[in-house]
Protein backbone atom coordinates (compact mmCIF):
# COMPACT_ATOMS: atom_id res chain seq x y z
CA UNK A 1 0.00 0.00 0.00
CA UNK A 2 1.22 3.45 -0.87
CA UNK A 3 2.49 5.63 1.88
CA UNK A 4 -0.09 8.70 2.72
CA UNK A 5 2.01 12.40 1.62
CA UNK A 6 2.07 13.12 5.32
CA UNK A 7 3.79 9.99 6.00
CA UNK A 8 6.47 10.58 3.51
CA UNK A 9 6.79 14.26 5.21
CA UNK A 10 9.80 14.60 7.70
CA UNK A 11 8.52 14.78 11.39
CA UNK A 12 10.43 18.14 11.24
CA UNK A 13 8.86 19.48 8.77
CA UNK A 14 5.44 18.34 9.96
CA UNK A 15 5.80 19.64 13.04
CA UNK A 16 7.01 22.91 12.22
CA UNK A 17 5.71 26.34 12.01
CA UNK A 18 6.13 28.32 8.77
CA UNK A 19 7.40 31.66 8.55
CA UNK A 20 4.61 34.42 8.30
CA UNK A 21 5.26 37.53 6.10
CA UNK A 22 3.74 40.55 6.78
CA UNK A 23 0.24 41.45 4.70
CA UNK A 24 0.69 42.68 1.34
CA UNK A 25 -2.57 44.15 0.45
CA UNK A 26 -3.80 44.01 -2.88
CA UNK A 27 -5.42 47.19 -4.84
CA UNK A 28 -4.39 50.75 -4.47
CA UNK A 29 -4.68 53.46 -1.70
CA UNK A 30 -2.97 51.61 1.16
CA UNK A 31 -0.04 53.05 2.94
CA UNK A 32 2.69 49.99 3.82
CA UNK A 33 4.06 50.23 7.27
CA UNK A 34 4.31 46.99 7.68
CA UNK A 35 7.38 44.88 6.06
CA UNK A 36 10.36 47.89 6.49
CA UNK A 37 10.47 48.17 2.86
CA UNK A 38 12.45 51.58 1.56
CA UNK A 39 9.10 53.24 0.54
CA UNK A 40 11.58 55.21 -2.79
CA UNK A 41 12.46 54.27 -6.07
CA UNK A 42 15.89 52.66 -7.04
CA UNK A 43 17.38 55.34 -9.21
CA UNK A 44 17.26 54.81 -12.77
CA UNK A 45 20.34 53.26 -13.45
CA UNK A 46 19.31 50.23 -11.88
CA UNK A 47 16.86 49.78 -14.14
CA UNK A 48 18.82 50.22 -17.17
CA UNK A 49 21.31 47.54 -15.78
CA UNK A 50 18.37 45.12 -15.43
CA UNK A 51 16.76 45.87 -18.87
CA UNK A 52 20.59 45.40 -20.27
CA UNK A 53 20.11 41.90 -19.35
CA UNK A 54 16.91 41.04 -20.89
CA UNK A 55 18.76 39.90 -23.62
CA UNK A 56 21.18 37.35 -21.89
CA UNK A 57 17.88 35.57 -20.34
CA UNK A 58 18.87 32.38 -22.00
CA UNK A 59 22.44 32.44 -20.48
CA UNK A 60 22.88 31.12 -17.17
CA UNK A 61 23.79 34.11 -14.42
CA UNK A 62 27.62 33.70 -12.85
CA UNK A 63 27.28 31.18 -11.14
CA UNK A 64 29.42 32.68 -7.91
CA UNK A 65 27.76 36.21 -8.29
CA UNK A 66 31.91 37.12 -8.92
CA UNK A 67 31.33 40.58 -9.88
CA UNK A 68 29.06 40.92 -6.73
CA UNK A 69 31.36 39.58 -4.43
CA UNK A 70 34.14 41.67 -5.52
CA UNK A 71 32.70 44.63 -5.07
CA UNK A 72 31.46 43.67 -2.20
CA UNK A 73 35.20 42.83 -0.63
CA UNK A 74 36.32 46.28 -1.62
CA UNK A 75 33.68 48.45 -0.25
CA UNK A 76 34.31 46.42 3.00
CA UNK A 77 37.80 45.92 2.93
CA UNK A 78 37.52 41.97 2.86
CA UNK A 79 38.54 39.29 0.86
CA UNK A 80 36.93 38.14 -1.95
CA UNK A 81 36.89 35.04 -0.07
CA UNK A 82 34.85 36.30 2.71
CA UNK A 83 32.15 36.96 0.88
CA UNK A 84 29.39 34.94 -0.35
CA UNK A 85 26.03 36.57 -2.33
CA UNK A 86 22.45 35.01 -1.91
CA UNK A 87 19.09 34.73 -2.75
CA UNK A 88 18.44 37.08 0.18
CA UNK A 89 19.67 37.07 3.10
CA UNK A 90 17.56 34.31 4.29
CA UNK A 91 18.63 32.40 1.24
CA UNK A 92 21.89 32.62 3.95
CA UNK A 93 20.30 32.14 6.61
CA UNK A 94 18.83 28.88 5.78
CA UNK A 95 22.41 27.60 4.45
CA UNK A 96 24.02 28.31 7.76
CA UNK A 97 20.83 26.51 9.89
CA UNK A 98 21.75 23.49 7.35
CA UNK A 99 25.44 23.86 7.71
CA UNK A 100 25.89 23.91 11.37
CA UNK A 101 22.98 23.65 13.16
CA UNK A 102 19.98 21.13 12.85
CA UNK A 103 19.25 17.78 14.57
CA UNK A 104 22.26 16.72 17.42
CA UNK A 105 22.92 20.79 17.55
CA UNK A 106 22.35 23.34 19.40
CA UNK A 107 20.77 26.40 18.02
CA UNK A 108 20.30 29.67 19.97
CA UNK A 109 18.44 33.15 19.60
CA UNK A 110 17.57 35.87 21.43
CA UNK A 111 13.85 36.54 21.69
CA UNK A 112 11.75 38.24 20.33
CA UNK A 113 13.75 38.52 17.13
CA UNK A 114 13.56 37.52 13.69
CA UNK A 115 10.91 35.10 13.44
CA UNK A 116 12.74 33.09 10.33
CA UNK A 117 15.51 31.85 12.78
CA UNK A 118 12.98 29.07 14.33
CA UNK A 119 12.24 28.06 10.53
CA UNK A 120 15.55 27.44 9.12
CA UNK A 121 16.44 25.67 12.47
CA UNK A 122 13.56 23.37 12.01
CA UNK A 123 14.06 22.80 8.67
CA UNK A 124 17.77 21.45 9.33
CA UNK A 125 15.91 18.93 11.82
CA UNK A 126 16.95 20.88 14.61
CA UNK A 127 15.12 23.08 17.50
CA UNK A 128 16.20 26.67 18.69
CA UNK A 129 16.88 27.57 21.85
CA UNK A 130 15.19 30.87 22.83
CA UNK A 131 17.04 33.15 25.45
CA UNK A 132 14.58 35.94 26.32
CA UNK A 133 15.35 39.97 26.50
CA UNK A 134 14.31 41.96 29.74
CA UNK A 135 12.21 44.45 29.53
CA UNK A 136 14.67 46.94 28.38
CA UNK A 137 16.25 44.52 25.42
CA UNK A 138 19.82 45.14 26.55
CA UNK A 139 21.31 42.01 25.43
CA UNK A 140 21.40 39.24 27.75
CA UNK A 141 24.82 38.35 27.30
CA UNK A 142 25.09 36.06 30.86
CA UNK A 143 22.51 33.47 29.78
CA UNK A 144 23.61 33.72 25.98
CA UNK A 145 27.17 32.86 27.20
CA UNK A 146 25.77 29.86 29.42
CA UNK A 147 24.58 28.19 26.67
CA UNK A 148 27.06 26.17 24.80
CA UNK A 149 25.66 27.33 21.27
CA UNK A 150 26.83 25.62 18.45
CA UNK A 151 24.73 28.53 15.94
CA UNK A 152 23.74 31.95 17.69
CA UNK A 153 21.64 34.03 15.16
CA UNK A 154 21.27 38.04 16.69
CA UNK A 155 19.73 41.14 15.24
CA UNK A 156 21.55 44.01 15.29
CA UNK A 157 19.58 46.52 15.38
CA UNK A 158 17.40 44.14 16.68
CA UNK A 159 14.07 43.60 14.92
CA UNK A 160 11.24 44.04 16.37
CA UNK A 161 12.59 46.85 18.34
CA UNK A 162 15.22 48.56 16.21
CA UNK A 163 17.83 48.82 19.58
CA UNK A 164 21.64 48.26 18.55
CA UNK A 165 23.76 46.37 21.22
CA UNK A 166 27.06 48.07 21.86
CA UNK A 167 30.35 46.94 20.57
CA UNK A 168 31.43 46.31 23.50
CA UNK A 169 28.46 43.18 24.36
CA UNK A 170 28.85 42.07 20.68
CA UNK A 171 32.60 41.58 21.00
CA UNK A 172 32.37 39.93 24.47
CA UNK A 173 29.57 37.03 22.91
CA UNK A 174 31.92 36.62 20.04
CA UNK A 175 34.54 35.31 22.85
CA UNK A 176 32.43 33.53 24.71
CA UNK A 177 30.07 31.30 22.52
CA UNK A 178 30.90 28.36 21.56
CA UNK A 179 30.35 28.30 17.89
CA UNK A 180 29.28 30.49 15.01
CA UNK A 181 28.01 33.77 15.87
CA UNK A 182 25.44 34.80 13.26
CA UNK A 183 25.02 38.65 13.25
CA UNK A 184 21.95 39.23 11.44
CA UNK A 185 22.59 43.38 9.82
CA UNK A 186 19.34 43.78 7.59
CA UNK A 187 18.92 46.61 9.20
CA UNK A 188 22.66 48.15 9.68
CA UNK A 189 22.64 51.17 6.86
CA UNK A 190 20.39 53.03 9.31
CA UNK A 191 22.38 52.88 12.31
CA UNK A 192 25.29 54.30 13.89
CA UNK A 193 27.57 51.61 13.89
CA UNK A 194 28.25 47.64 12.22
CA UNK A 195 30.00 44.75 13.81
CA UNK A 196 32.27 44.56 10.61
CA UNK A 197 35.67 45.35 12.72
CA UNK A 198 34.57 41.77 14.65
CA UNK A 199 35.34 39.69 11.46
CA UNK A 200 38.74 41.12 11.95
CA UNK A 201 39.47 39.55 15.15
CA UNK A 202 36.90 36.25 15.57
CA UNK A 203 36.72 33.65 12.90
CA UNK A 204 33.69 32.33 14.09
CA UNK A 205 31.64 35.88 13.13
CA UNK A 206 29.35 35.72 10.12
CA UNK A 207 27.71 38.73 9.28
CA UNK A 208 24.24 38.81 7.14
CA UNK A 209 23.17 41.94 5.14
CA UNK A 210 20.15 42.51 2.60
CA UNK A 211 19.58 44.48 -0.69
CA UNK A 212 16.28 44.59 0.69
CA UNK A 213 15.91 47.31 3.08
CA UNK A 214 18.39 50.43 2.39
CA UNK A 215 18.24 49.50 -1.20
CA UNK A 216 15.31 49.07 -2.06
CA UNK A 217 15.38 45.71 -4.09
CA UNK A 218 13.27 42.99 -2.20
CA UNK A 219 11.43 42.45 -4.86
CA UNK A 220 15.35 41.41 -6.56
CA UNK A 221 15.88 39.09 -3.79
CA UNK A 222 19.72 39.93 -3.16
CA UNK A 223 21.66 39.32 0.06
CA UNK A 224 25.04 38.49 1.10
CA UNK A 225 27.45 37.42 4.34
CA UNK A 226 30.95 38.27 5.27
CA UNK A 227 32.91 36.03 7.18
CA UNK A 228 35.96 33.87 7.58
CA UNK A 229 36.95 31.59 4.35
CA UNK A 230 36.73 28.48 5.95
CA UNK A 231 32.72 29.48 7.01
CA UNK A 232 32.28 30.79 3.05
CA UNK A 233 33.86 27.93 1.64
CA UNK A 234 31.07 25.67 3.78
CA UNK A 235 28.02 27.77 2.29
CA UNK A 236 29.36 27.46 -1.17
CA UNK A 237 29.73 23.92 -1.32
CA UNK A 238 25.63 23.82 -0.07
CA UNK A 239 24.37 26.54 -1.80
CA UNK A 240 22.12 26.24 -5.47
CA UNK A 241 24.61 26.26 -8.29
CA UNK A 242 22.89 29.55 -9.46
CA UNK A 243 21.34 30.99 -6.65
CA UNK A 244 21.50 34.23 -7.70
CA UNK A 245 19.70 35.21 -11.36
CA UNK A 246 20.99 37.41 -13.43
CA UNK A 247 18.72 40.13 -13.36
CA UNK A 248 19.21 39.97 -9.55
CA UNK A 249 23.09 40.60 -9.80
CA UNK A 250 23.38 43.35 -12.35
CA UNK A 251 20.22 45.03 -10.08
CA UNK A 252 22.93 44.91 -7.23
CA UNK A 253 25.94 46.18 -8.95
CA UNK A 254 24.54 49.12 -10.24
CA UNK A 255 22.79 50.20 -6.89
CA UNK A 256 26.38 49.69 -5.21
CA UNK A 257 27.36 51.90 -8.02
CA UNK A 258 24.53 54.47 -7.19
CA UNK A 259 25.49 54.64 -3.61
CA UNK A 260 24.96 58.40 -2.78
CA UNK A 261 21.71 58.01 -3.78
CA UNK A 262 20.96 55.55 -1.45
CA UNK A 263 22.93 57.54 1.45
CA UNK A 264 20.29 60.11 0.75
CA UNK A 265 17.67 58.06 1.26
CA UNK A 266 19.01 56.90 4.37
CA UNK A 267 19.33 60.61 5.77
CA UNK A 268 15.22 61.02 5.01
CA UNK A 269 14.57 57.53 6.53
CA UNK A 270 16.74 59.13 9.33
CA UNK A 271 15.10 62.41 10.14
CA UNK A 272 11.59 61.34 9.06
CA UNK A 273 11.93 58.24 11.65
CA UNK A 274 13.12 61.21 14.33
CA UNK A 275 10.28 63.07 13.69
CA UNK A 276 7.92 60.18 13.98
CA UNK A 277 9.24 59.19 17.14
CA UNK A 278 9.29 62.97 18.65
CA UNK A 279 5.45 62.71 18.03
CA UNK A 280 4.68 59.78 19.17
CA UNK A 281 6.58 60.84 22.72
CA UNK A 282 4.82 64.03 22.99
CA UNK A 283 1.66 61.64 22.14
CA UNK A 284 2.75 59.44 25.31
CA UNK A 285 3.83 56.81 23.55
CA UNK A 286 6.48 54.41 25.00
CA UNK A 287 9.40 54.08 22.39
CA UNK A 288 12.84 52.13 22.12
CA UNK A 289 15.74 53.92 20.65
CA UNK A 290 15.77 52.68 16.91
CA UNK A 291 19.08 52.48 14.69
CA UNK A 292 16.32 51.10 12.29
CA UNK A 293 13.83 52.34 9.39
CA UNK A 294 10.99 51.20 11.98
CA UNK A 295 9.80 52.18 15.38
CA UNK A 296 8.67 49.67 18.30
CA UNK A 297 5.84 51.50 20.38
CA UNK A 298 3.42 51.39 22.67
CA UNK A 299 -0.10 53.26 21.90
CA UNK A 300 -1.44 54.85 24.25
CA UNK A 301 -5.32 55.55 24.14
CA UNK A 302 -7.43 58.91 24.59
CA UNK A 303 -7.84 57.38 28.12
CA UNK A 304 -4.44 56.79 29.04
CA UNK A 305 -4.93 53.30 28.46
CA UNK A 306 -2.22 50.96 27.20
CA UNK A 307 -1.94 47.21 26.85
CA UNK A 308 -2.65 44.21 24.33
CA UNK A 309 -5.89 45.14 23.95
CA UNK A 310 -5.19 49.01 23.23
CA UNK A 311 -2.24 47.68 19.66
CA UNK A 312 -4.74 45.42 19.11
CA UNK A 313 -7.66 47.86 18.51
CA UNK A 314 -5.56 50.58 16.89
CA UNK A 315 -3.70 47.86 14.57
CA UNK A 316 -7.16 46.99 13.50
CA UNK A 317 -8.53 50.83 12.97
CA UNK A 318 -5.34 51.60 11.57
CA UNK A 319 -5.85 48.66 8.66
CA UNK A 320 -9.84 49.77 8.57
CA UNK A 321 -7.89 53.10 7.11
CA UNK A 322 -5.76 51.06 4.60
CA UNK A 323 -2.82 51.63 6.96
CA UNK A 324 -0.93 48.70 7.77
CA UNK A 325 1.39 48.05 10.42
CA UNK A 326 2.96 44.76 11.86
CA UNK A 327 1.43 43.36 15.66
CA UNK A 328 2.93 40.53 17.35
CA UNK A 329 0.11 39.14 19.65
CA UNK A 330 1.41 36.37 21.01
CA UNK A 331 4.21 37.41 23.46
CA UNK A 332 4.28 39.68 26.58
CA UNK A 333 7.30 41.57 25.64
CA UNK A 334 5.39 42.32 21.92
CA UNK A 335 1.68 42.14 22.50
CA UNK A 336 1.03 45.75 23.92
CA UNK A 337 3.49 47.06 20.96
CA UNK A 338 2.94 48.04 17.24
CA UNK A 339 6.35 47.53 14.69
CA UNK A 340 5.43 51.16 12.35
CA UNK A 341 8.21 50.63 9.12
CA UNK A 342 9.37 54.63 8.29
CA UNK A 343 7.49 55.42 5.09
CA UNK A 344 7.93 58.43 2.85
CA UNK A 345 7.26 61.79 4.66
CA UNK A 346 3.60 62.04 2.73
CA UNK A 347 2.94 58.49 3.89
CA UNK A 348 4.24 59.92 7.80
CA UNK A 349 2.25 63.05 7.79
CA UNK A 350 -0.89 61.10 7.27
CA UNK A 351 -0.19 58.52 9.65
CA UNK A 352 -0.15 60.88 12.13
CA UNK A 353 -2.98 62.23 10.98
CA UNK A 354 -4.65 59.17 12.08
CA UNK A 355 -3.40 58.89 15.61
CA UNK A 356 -3.81 62.17 16.27
CA UNK A 357 -7.82 61.47 15.55
CA UNK A 358 -7.70 58.24 17.22
CA UNK A 359 -6.20 59.41 20.08
CA UNK A 360 -8.99 62.29 20.33
CA UNK A 361 -11.46 59.56 19.60
CA UNK A 362 -12.36 60.16 16.40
Amino acid sequence: MKKRIEQLVHENIRQMQPYVPGLQPQGSGWIKLNTNELPYPPPPAVGAAISAEMERLARYPNPTSALLREELARIHGVEVGNVIIGNGSDDLLNLLARAFGGEDRITSETFPSYSLYPVVTAIAGGAIESIPFGGDFSLPLEDLLARPSDLLFLTCPNAPTGVRFPMEDLRLLAEGVEGLLVIDEAYVEFAQASALPLLQEFENVVLTRTFSKAYGLAGLRVGYAMAASPVIDVLDRIRDSYNVNRLSQAGALAALASQPVYDDYVRQIQEIRQKVHDFLVTSKWDIYPSEANFLFAEPVSAAGERGPEIASTLFEWLKERKILVRYFPKHPLTASRLRISIGSSSEMERFMEEITKWQKGA
